[in-house]
C-alpha cells in the first residue's frame, strides 16, 4: 500500500518509519529541500498547492494524510477529490482557525476558557475589561510553539500587543488557573472504532513543549477527557490520530485546542506503549484494526530544543532512546526527542534527572 504524506517534517519521518514494518510505502510532498522525512522515503519537492504534484501523488498512492495542520485546505480538498484523505479536510479546516476551533468546542458542550474575536484595539480593550486580566492575544491562524501571541497583564499592554499582531484576524482568550496541562491522544478508524491513550501531563517553557509523560491514573479525569474526545471524533467523522490539549482546572477539564495529526505529546508511545501513535494513525487511515494503547512500564519524553546532547551520553542512560530529526540547529527549534522507559517511577525519575543534566535547559511551566 502506498501512502501520500503532505509534509515531510519529523512527524512525517516517524510516520514513514512506522509504516515500513507494515509494508507501507510512504511518499512525501514538501516544498523544503532535504526535509527530515526525505531521509527515509521519497520526497516530491513542490509547493502544497501544486496541482500537478498532487495529481502525481494521487496516481502513485491509494490514500493520503498530512503531518502538520497548516497544510492549505485547498490542496487537501484537491487531493481528496482523487483519493481518500484522512483526517478529513473538514477537521483540518476547523483546527486552522482558533475562533472556529473554540466555537466548535462550545457547540459540542466541551468547556473552554473565555474567548472573543477582536477586530480593533477598542474591541480588545473592551473584551479584556469584561473577561479580566491576565489574558492572551493570539493570531487566529498559524501560531504554534508560542508564536503569534502576546500576554496581556495590564490594560496598558493592549496597544503594543495590538500593534505587534494587528493586521490579521485575532482572538483574545482569558487566562484560567489550572493545576496541569494535559493532552489526550485519541484515534478513530475508518469503521468508527475508537481508542484512547492514557492522559499525558505536559510541561512547557517559552511556549515550547519540553516534557511529556503519562499522568498519574485518574479514572474520572480519563473518562471526562475521553467523553470530550469522543464528541469531537464523532462530530468530525474523524479518521486517524487526534490530540486534544486540555487544562486540568478545579472544576474539571477545559479544552485549549486540538491537532488533527500525530502529536509531539504522543512521542512517548514509540517505546512506552504497546502500539505507537504513528502505527495507530496508519492503521486507522488504512482501515486496519487499531492497536492497543496501554503503557509499557513507566515512560516519558523529553524534547531537545536548540541543540542535541551527545549520542553516547544519552545512550549510557538506561532505558533512553534517542530520536534525531536531521535538522540544522537554531535557537528554539525542535531538533529531536528522547524517550525514557523504566520499570518503576523511582527509576524513571533518576533517569530523567540524568537526562536533564545533559540537556541543560530549564524545565518550568510558563507563567
Amino acid at each position: 500500500m502506498n501512502v501520500a504524506i503532505l509534509g515531510a517534517g519529523q512527524l512525517g519521518q516517524m510516520l514513514a518509519l512506522a509504516g515500513i514494518p507494515l509494508e507501507i510505502r510512504p511518499f512525501f510532498l514538501d516544498p523544503q529541500p532535504e526535509a527530515p522525512g526525505s531521509r527515509v522515503a521519497p520526497q516530491l519537492l513542490a509547493d502544497y498547492t501544486d496541482h500537478a504534484a498532487l495529481d502525481q501523488l494521487a496516481r502513485d498512492c491509494q490514500v493520503a494524510t498530512f503531518d502538520f495542520e497548516n497544510v492549505p485546505v485547498e490542496a487537501v480538498n484537491h487531493l481528496a477529490r482523487r483519493i481518500p484523505v484522512y483526517p478529513p479536510p473538514r477537521a483540518l479546516e476547523q483546527s486552522q482557525d482558533r475562533l472556529r476551533e473554540k466555537t466548535l468546542f462550545r457547540s459540542l458542550g466541551i468547556p473552554t476558557a473565555p474567548f472573543q474575536a477582536v477586530d480593533s484595539l477598542a474591541e480588545l480593550e473592551a473584551a479584556v475589561s469584561r473577561m479580566g486580566l491576565p489574558a492572551i492575544l493570539k493570531t487566529r491562524r498559524l501560531g504554534y510553539d508560542g508564536k503569534g501571541q502576546a500576554w496581556l497583564r495590564d490594560i496598558a499592554d493592549c496597544a503594543p500587543a495590538w500593534h505587534r499582531l494587528g493586521g490579521q484576524d485575532l482572538i483574545v482568550e482569558g487566562v484560567v488557573i489550572f493545576r496541569r496541562e494535559l493532552s489526550l491522544i485519541a484515534v478513530r478508524g475508518r469503521d468508527g472504532q475508537q481508542a484512547f491513550y492514557p492522559l499525558v501531563e505536559n510541561q512547557h517553557a517559552d511556549g515550547i513543549l519540553r516534557l511529556s509523560r503519562p499522568a498519574t491514573p485518574d479514572a474520572a479525569l480519563q473518562a471526562q477527557a475521553e467523553h470530550h474526545g469522543q464528541r469531537l471524533l464523532e462530530h468530525l467523522d474523524y479518521v486517524g490520530v487526534l490530540a486534544l490539549e486540555l487544562f486540568d482546572c478545579e472544576h474539571g477539564l477545559l479544552a485549549n485546542e486540538f491537532a488533527p495529526r500525530v502529536h509531539n505529546s504522543g512521542h512517548w508511545t514509540l517505546e512506552g506503549a504497546v502500539t505507537s501513535q504513528f502505527e495507530n494513525h496508519l492503521r486507522a487511515i488504512l482501515g486496519l484494526p487499531l492497536g492497543e494503547t496501554t503503557t509499557v512500564g513507566c515512560c516519558a519524553m523529553r524534547n531537545c530544543i536548540g541543540n542535541l546532547p551527545e549520542l553516547g551520553a544519552v545512550l549510557a542512560i538506561p532505558g533512553a532512546h534517542y530520536h534525531g530529526y536531521g535538522k540544522i540547529p537554531r535557537p528554539g527549534r525542535k531538533l529531536g526527542h528522547i524517550t525514557v522507559t523504566a520499570p518503576d517511577a523511582a527509576a524513571l525519575a533518576a533517569r530523567l534527572q540524568a537526562l536533564d543534566a545533559l540537556l541543560g535547559d530549564r524545565l518550568a511551566p510558563d507563567t
